[in-house]
């Protein structure tokens, strides 16, 4: 797990992973790759964003989450892909007695 303190000063997207007795974990992305994860205060995040999957655009600047925007339509459509995904792998492949 790194710390939000070894980004550097930029826009991230962020992705809330599991928040737990007020503690959050988030992964950093910056032009679609993962670039670090940290233990946080729930209470830092929007309040409708303190939930799994939540995606926000956060600037961090000097260790510091300065500002974090909660986008709910792209939670929604990361979701609907992972469901989607899911539900693609879960499907058995057809045995020889249905081909």
């Amino acid at each position: 797990m790194t710390d939000i303190t070894t980004l550097p000063d930029g826009e991230y997207t962020a992705v809330v992973d599991t928040v737990e007795d007020g503690l959050a974990t988030v992964f950093f992305e910056q032009h679609g790759d993962e670039v670090g994860d940290a233990v946080l205060e729930a209470s830092i995040l929007p309040e409708d964003a303190r939930h799994a999957d939540a995606v926000l655009t956060v600037k961090i600047t000097n260790g510091n989450l300065l500002d974090a925007e909660y986008d709910p339509d792209q939670s929604k459509e990361r979701a609907d892909k992972a469901q989607s995904r899911f539900d693609r792998l879960s499907k058995r492949p057809p045995s020889d007695k249905d081909t």
